[in-house]
């Protein structure tokens, strides 16, 4: 038959019969992908085991929160909102001493706090050397204090102590390791709520996971860095911001950074060296936040476990 446009002779094939052909090749390879597919093992998918228990470990004496199973239930809490992490298994090895002592603080800052302060204030100043006036105290309180001050240098957190006990005045000397000013400087409450928490968890027989100064970076490459981090029954979080120095101008910043975390209010903490319980209770009335003391964090967790 010839074509229709230019005239040249031209094979003509039945439409229907070709049709046919091209159906049932389409249908004999979709057949055999569907058959090579199912031959497939499944993607495995990305899942944390839960931590091993602190059964029988001196959390004050471990490098056990340091492994990457442990961390391994925060990670995926993260990638599954799409948040890439980065741990700092250091910041909760608590072979050290900076543990023990935070929690000394923490439970004495009445007493302590003076020491803390002065330590403090000499390396912003960065002067040298303080003196303690130990005789303008009771007897009790300075005892305790001279104690405490010469644990301080035997554990390399001051580079030099003594008691001059005719004139009852201590006089020291400021250690100037990066690890011991950062201490001073405010990373002692953060050891301080890890350690509280931690013995809380531990007392209510909860599976938990926990970790310090993580950092996290959000789809649109924001980057934030978290103080203390528990995942309680492998999806409850609790995030801990620690302060000890001046907060207000944070307060929207841990307001935004909570919502995009989506966790609720009571479990997003600002633990605020200074408050008491009023203000605290004010300041958590006001913003979609929780505020509290040192004193006051494991109250606080005591009304949500």
């Amino acid at each position: 038959m010839p074509c229709p446009a230019c005239q040249n002779p031209v094979q003509v094939y039945d439409t229907v019969l070709f049709v046919r052909k091209v159906l049932h090749q389409y249908f004999t390879i979709q057949n055999e992908l569907k058959q090579l597919r199912s031959a497939e093992p499944p993607f495995p998918t990305l899942t944390a085991s839960p931590p091993a228990t602190l059964d029988n470990i001196d959390v004050h004496n471990t490098e056990h929160l340091t492994s990457e199973a442990w961390h391994a239930e925060i990670v995926a809490w993260f990638l599954r909102r799409q948040i890439q992490v980065r741990t700092s298994p250091e910041a909760v090895n608590t072979t050290g001493f900076f543990d023990e002592f935070a929690v000394e603080i923490g439970d004495n800052y009445t007493l302590l706090g003076d020491v803390v302060g002065k330590i403090r204030w000499a390396q912003q100043k960065d002067v040298p050397s303080f003196s303690l006036k130990l005789g303008d105290l009771s007897q009790k309180d300075g005892q305790a204090i001279n104690a405490f001050c010469k644990r301080l240098y035997e554990h390399t957190f001051l580079s030099k102590y003594f008691y001059q006990k005719q004139d009852k005045i201590g006089r020291a000397t400021i250690q100037t390791a990066p690890g011991i000013r950062n201490f001073f400087a405010g990373d002692w409450l953060e050891w301080y709520a890890l350690m509280k928490l931690l013995a809380f968890f531990q007392e209510k027989q909860k599976t938990f996971s926990c970790t310090r100064n993580l950092s996290i970076v959000f789809p649109n490459e924001d980057l934030h860095e978290l103080d203390v981090f528990f995942l309680i029954e492998g999806n409850t979080p609790v995030c801990i911001e620690c302060k000890t120095g001046e907060f207000r101008q944070d307060i929207d910043k841990y307001l935004k950074l909570r919502k995009r975390l989506g966790i609720d209010r009571s479990q997003f903490v600002l633990c605020c060296l200074g408050l008491n319980d009023e203000q605290a209770a004010g300041l958590s009335s006001m913003y979609e936040l929780s505020f509290v003391s040192p004193s006051g964090l494991q109250g606080h967790l005591a009304k949500l476990f």
